[in-house]
């Protein structure tokens, strides 16, 4: 691409390698912050002690905690923990654990600006340029590798619709990340490499997109390598900080294309409606449709393709096969069968992905559900 834009986002830092409740607590103090609002997971707050030691670190500066986000990060749970945070008079939100946490926490964000207390108030805030922007802002501490917190966009599901619906604002990306390998030897094997298989799918769709540039393309091509290393590395022994902290740092660098505007293809927006749907976990749909993507995608973009199997260490081997060596490699589902998914859903799935924010912008041009259903008859 000879010409184009990079966008930057509202993030202000990144800490890697360091522990996490102490970094939490530093940056609520710097930010002046006395009222903090902790969003985590369930099973983190029940089973480990990772969310009281955030909270020991905040002291009396924690106003309560919120653990019941759902997969897929549902509208009835983001207008429960705002109800919750704005009777706490929160003035941070601190998330500790997966990709809905984080979104929902970005939804929130918006809520607590907005006014919105009901489920059906939520259609105000959504697909509108006149936004109250987000005061109480987000520090984010991931415990998996979907990455999304190092975007402005939340995914939230209408479960009236059963559709996954977006809601963005620039400032709705966390204040802070901080990647701390330690808190994710909670995470379960299959959601941490999984959604290290979400990471990848952030990289390989950024670098065969139209629109990659030569910016975006240094950081995901860098990222996908971490990971084609850090997977298999925390697979074999997952006590390897240093492979999991490969893997964190790869998938922050895999939204190096999606943060500054690269549009994603046909494997994201499937795996929308795939996850809004049937329930398949983000991950899952990235190890099923991400192979079948990248075939059907071949004769529009091979000389992209060609860096994907460079990057992840295959120069001259066809990326698709490439790609389905590695997941199955890691013993993560590779067919719609297998996850109960039939053809005579096919139809329904086309429909639904044509009105996703990305296939229309895949990199061989989707012009129906027609062709969306040849992909996904390469994944059946």
């Amino acid at each position: 691409m000879t010409s184009g834009r990079i966008v930057f986002g509202d993030m202000e830092e990144v800490s890697f390698g360091k522990p996490a409740a102490p970094a939490a607590a530093g940056l609520a103090e710097s930010y002046g912050a006395e009222r903090v609002f902790i969003m985590a997971s369930g099973t983190l707050n029940r089973q480990t002690d990772e969310v009281e030691k955030v909270r020991r670190a905040l002291g009396n500066k924690c106003v309560g905690t919120f653990d019941a986000m759902p997969a897929h990060s549902p509208r009835s749970a983001v207008v429960a923990a705002a109800r919750q945070a704005r009777e706490a008079r929160a003035d941070l939100i601190v998330t500790l654990g997966g990709g809905s946490i984080t979104d929902g926490a970005k939804a929130v964000q918006l809520c607590l600006a907005n006014g919105v207390a009901t489920v059906d108030d939520m259609d105000r805030i959504r697909g509108t340029a006149r936004l109250e922007a987000p005061s109480v802002r987000q520090v984010s501490i991931p415990t998996t590798l979907s990455a999304g917190e190092f975007s402005g966009i939340a995914g939230v599901t209408n479960e009236a619709t059963r559709v996954k619906e977006m809601f963005r604002h620039p400032l709705t990306v966390p204040r802070a990340v901080i990647l701390d390998p330690e808190v994710t030897r909670h995470t379960p094997m299959w959601l941490f490499l999984s959604t290290g298989i979400r990471a990848v799918d952030h990289c390989v769709e950024s670098i065969c997109s139209a629109e990659s540039t030569e910016f975006t393309n240094a950081s995901t091509l860098h990222g996908l390598s971490l990971l084609a290393r850090g997977l298999p590395g925390v697979k074999a022994d997952p006590s390897d900080m240093k492979a999991r902290l490969d893997c964190q740092i790869g998938a922050w660098l895999s939204m190096g294309g999606l943060a500054a505007g690269v549009p994603m293809g046909a494997s994201h927006g499937i795996g929308y409606v795939l996850g809004a749907v049937f329930d398949v976990p983000h991950g899952h749909t990235s190890c099923i449709m991400l192979p079948a993507v990248m075939r059907w995608n071949r004769s529009a973009n091979a000389e992209s393709q060609a860096l994907v199997a460079a990057a992840m260490g295959h120069p001259g081997k066809d990326a698709g096969d490439v790609l389905d060596t590695f997941i199955r490699g890691l013993d993560m589902p590779r067919s719609l069968a297998e996850v109960k998914i039939g053809r005579d859903q096919f139809d329904r799935i086309a429909t639904q992905a044509m009105d996703t924010p990305w296939v229309p912008r895949n990199p061989r041009r989707i012009e129906g559900p027609a062709q969306v259903r040849e992909i996904l008859e390469l994944a059946a």
